[in-house]
């Protein structure tokens, strides 16, 4: 990116941490970053800010992530969308990139994963790899730790109403969480 060029970027996530971190991350890169938790937050956002891009979370609580992805393309044609998600699926990715996304992520993904894709430039065809499965499947354990993560934050934290959701005794739970993910 151009030095003199400071490029916009939305980001729609319904995990705050997740989203200010990558804001942050984004602007240290020269990224001019708005935060987003909804989608009726995101839609007024893109019209007032009018970024150039848009990171969205496939999952938004309430709120579809690919359902943006048609008022997000209808009120900035050349905006370019990236799909993130902690629950990658060939199906979700092949709908996401039918519906207009330019590329799509899963999570966790790293700051400069993000950056690679949004400065792969203006709306193109999308990239091989976004289609194809990932190279080596994430273990039942990292999958595991992404869940238990997912639900902990849909409970705000709640370490008692998170066990009660994933039908687990509190101390198991806390057992897991002591326990480092794993990469894969």
């Amino acid at each position: 990116m151009p030095a003199d060029a400071r490029r916009g970027v939305l980001i729609v996530d319904d995990d705050e941490r997740f989203a200010v971190t990558l804001a942050a991350a984004l602007a240290r890169r020269g990224y001019v970053a708005h935060v987003a938790h909804d989608a009726a937050a995101a839609l007024a956002t893109a019209r007032t800010k009018e970024p150039d891009a848009a990171v969205v979370d496939l999952k938004l609580g309430a709120d579809d992530g690919l359902a943006l992805i048609e008022p997000l393309r209808n009120a900035h044609p050349k905006m370019r969308i990236v799909v993130l998600t902690g629950y990658a699926s060939i199906t979700t990715a092949v709908k996401a990139i039918k519906l207009g996304a330019d590329d799509y992520l899963a999570k966790p993904v790293t700051a400069s994963a993000v950056v690679a894709v949004l400065e792969r430039g203006a709306r193109k065809e999308p990239s091989p790899d976004a289609l194809a499965p990932p190279l080596e499947p994430m273990s039942p354990r990292r999958l595991e730790w992404e869940h238990i993560q997912r639900v902990l934050a849909e409970h705000a934290g709640n370490l008692s109403a998170t066990a009660r959701a994933l039908r687990m005794h509190r101390r198991t739970l806390q057992r897991k969480l002591a326990k480092k993910p794993l990469q894969n």
